[in-house]
């Protein structure tokens, strides 16, 4: 009995052996011998692949690049259809839920940046060598076909891993923005680094600040202990010494899954010239506090977003409605000369204000990023709107830009310490009084119609 229990064991152990190696054949033979030509032309790519969760599944070249016909990039490689390009439409047919949250998120629309302020600064000041190697690099581009390029794809256009890449099929995005070919690693998409390819900078600076913060602190001085290669990745189970950028925006929690819609835990829309709350911010806020609460106390979380709100609240009332109005009477006026857009001084010294300073000090109160709220930030922001914008705009002599500049600086308590002597902003700060002006901003009761109170 012993022995015939054996003997099938050795069978089965047989069968199984066959099976793997007929498996790992076909993997490693794939349709049009992808691998086995591969392998010598592009090992660096081979191997990237071969050491992949793909190769584990038995997920082959052609899986993700086979095409049909009539596919718009579709070109003739050997016995086969392929494109070069993978779009998230493909990854659908095994991803569908991840493309479903990419196709509704703020990733997959980063595209649309072509046709903004952003886009006419690089083409027409810059030129369109440098919109396409430096912004469509991380926003995207809208892919061309070349028919005369041997993959199809127009120069211009391709390489572009842009993460709102606007593809030939109708799909929106670039998985490989993130997860990069060909070895897709988990650790390597849940590591700041990953983001930081396209959040930073004067504008964006997420991955700086992200590195001045506790955060980041904590995570470069405990990353053996992320356990990032695991299939599961819960915040406060899995790992707890400290979060990345996924843990915050897109990772699971014990009452949350993970996601790849990445706005569905922000509150603030921080990119535009003056903040304002998201549709549905209250719950999204709730998903928020539900990630940090996995590592802080309740007292905590709602301190930081006191906080928060009381800079962004002071940002918007403060320097971004006024600058705002101020942009908006001399344009009404025609004041400003009007051959193109950023023609004048005074554009440029706008843009920035609120391009770059005020989303600095902005991300950086999001952030618990105290350099980039303050020395980057506000103190930036100040700098430009007091001693930049106001004396551009009244050399424009305007009557009515004059008027509001000589009534904020007089009649605001926010602005009129200009008018006042040192000693008196002394007694002032040291009375409290200072402090009592600002108070309201932490409520939120001036940032919702903040343009409008000027």
């Amino acid at each position: 009995m012993q022995r015939r229990h054996t003997a099938l064991l050795l069978i089965f152990g047989l069968f199984m052996a066959v099976c793997l190696q007929a498996q790992a054949d076909d993997v490693q033979r794939g349709k049009g011998s992808c691998m086995t030509c591969h392998k010598g032309t592009s090992p660096g790519l081979y191997r990237q692949w071969l050491g992949s969760k793909h190769a584990t599944m038995g997920v082959t070249c052609y899986d993700c690049h086979k095409a049909e016909k009539t596919d718009p990039d579709a070109f003739k490689h050997g016995d086969y259809y392929i494109a070069t390009l993978v779009t998230p439409k493909d990854c659908s047919q095994c991803h569908p839920t991840e493309f479903k949250q990419v196709d509704q998120s703020y990733h997959a629309t980063a595209g649309e940046i072509l046709e903004s302020a952003d886009a006419y600064l690089a083409n027409v000041v810059g030129g369109s060598p440098a919109a396409i190697a430096g912004c469509e690099a991380c926003h995207g581009n809208r892919v061309k076909i070349d028919p005369k390029s041997p993959n199809m794809l127009a120069r211009e256009s391709w390489p572009n891993s842009g993460v709102g890449r606007i593809n030939p099929d109708g799909s929106k995005g670039s998985c490989n923005a993130c997860h990069s070919r060909h070895s897709f690693s988990k650790a390597q998409a849940r590591r700041p680094e990953t983001c930081g390819k396209c959040h930073l900078g004067p504008d964006h600076p997420q991955k700086e600040i992200y590195a001045e913060s506790k955060h980041g602190i904590a995570f470069f001085t405990n990353q053996d202990k992320m356990n990032l290669e695991s299939d599961r990745w819960v915040v406060g189970e899995d790992y707890y010494e400290a979060p990345t950028c996924v843990t915050c925006h897109m990772g699971a929690t014990k009452q949350q899954k993970s996601t790849h819609d990445v706005g569905l835990r922000l509150s603030w829309t921080l990119r535009p010239a003056i903040s304002v709350h998201k549709e549905d911010w209250k719950e999204k806020r709730d998903n928020m506090k539900d990630v940090c609460q996995a590592c802080h106390g309740k007292d905590f979380v709602e301190g930081h977003y006191y906080q928060f709100d009381g800079v962004v609240n002071l940002y918007n009332v403060k320097f971004a409605a006024p600058a705002t109005k101020i942009m908006e009477i001399l344009n009404k006026n025609g004041a400003l000369e009007r051959k193109a857009e950023f023609a004048n001084d005074i554009e440029w010294i706008y843009w920035e204000l609120w391009h770059h300073e005020g989303r600095r000090a902005r991300h950086g109160a999001a952030m618990m990023g105290p350099d980039y709220t303050w020395w980057e930030g506000i103190y930036e922001v100040a700098k430009h709107f007091y001693f930049e914008l106001l004396p551009a705009a009244r050399e424009y002599d305007d009557p009515e830009v004059n008027q509001f500049i000589d009534n904020m600086l007089t009649n605001d308590p926010m602005h009129n310490w200009m008018n006042a002597s040192s000693d008196e902003l002394k007694a002032r700060i040291k009375s409290g009084e200072m402090q009592k002006v600002y108070q309201d901003l932490f409520k939120e009761t001036r940032a919702t119609n903040a343009p409008n109170n000027y």
